[in-house]
């Protein structure tokens, strides 16, 4: 039989992570053997931890707060996801020993969402709620499905002009103040892309803000997203969190590093009838 395949994720903390989880229920549906672990870092062991790993013999890990711009940094090719974000989730080890760098929360985020009966992400009116490291790691992959337009709103305005910037040739882009959302509405899809949720508070919302069909997309999941699911209950707003989002994004890492697509739907209904 021969050795699992070696893979990890990095942050700090990441004790929590359901990525073991899934990256192991994703092995079990393709018949691998994998050795999937969560490790700690810290800005100072970051890169040497990840060079460890990639001279043990592992094809590659993944990367969350507060690495992916350091992961980004360390690989010699990457994406275009991953360039446009200055940002990356996923890295792979090359047989060469370099090391490839791909951003696959955007695309996750799309096939989540393609999923969903009735989201048609084409020629909809998309506002982006924050222009932070998560806003920029989904925009690129947003703005390719052909929305009609993409409305950043975030309180520092230079922030959001600056992300903006970065994706004009990719769509057609407006940035706004969050007290400006309501002039451009409605939308009939809200991402919420901000940390507030981890403070225990939900971003501003307005039912009006949404089209009679419209969705607020959470990107957080777990207690972090529990704030905005209990105002959009409020409000009588449709809300998800970002679950799915997550599972997809682990679904295409795992075909990066094993050549294999899982079946990211069953997976998300067994982590949902858990949770």
């Amino acid at each position: 039989m021969s050795p699992p395949i070696r893979l990890a994720v990095f942050g700090s903390p990441v004790a929590h992570s359901l990525s073991p989880r899934i990256h192991g229920l994703f092995a079990r549906q393709c018949g691998l053997q994998v050795d999937y672990r969560a490790i700690e870092a810290s800005a100072a062991t970051f890169a040497g931890l990840v060079r460890t790993l990639a001279e043990q013999g592992a094809r590659g890990c993944n990367v969350t707060v507060p690495f992916k711009q350091a992961a980004w940094e360390l690989a010699a090719r990457s994406s275009e996801e991953a360039t446009r974000a200055r940002a990356a989730n996923t890295l792979v080890f090359e047989p060469d020993g370099t090391w490839y760098a791909d951003n696959t929360d955007g695309p996750g985020l799309v096939d989540d969402l393609a999923a969903r009966p009735g989201c048609r992400l084409a020629g909809a009116r998309i506002c982006l709620l924050g222009a932070g490291g998560a806003a920029a790691g989904i925009l690129g992959a947003l703005l390719r499905v052909r929305p009609a337009r993409v409305v950043i709103a975030n309180r520092t305005l230079e922030r959001a002009r600056q992300l903006a910037e970065r994706h004009a040739d990719l769509g057609t882009l407006d940035t706004c103040s969050p007290v400006e959302i309501g002039a451009r509405a409605p939308f009939e899809l809200l991402i919420n892309s901000t940390s507030a949720g981890h403070d225990g508070v939900a971003p501003a919302l307005a039912p009006e803000w949404l089209a009679p069909s419209g969705l607020c997309y959470d990107l957080n999941y777990g207690s972090a997203a529990e704030p905005l699911r209990l105002a959009c209950e409020r409000l009588g707003i449709a809300y998800s969190d970002g679950l799915g989002m997550l599972v997809g994004q682990a679904a295409r890492s795992f075909q990066l590093w094993t050549g294999q697509r899982p079946d990211a739907a069953a997976v998300l209904a067994d982590l949902r009838r858990q949770h």
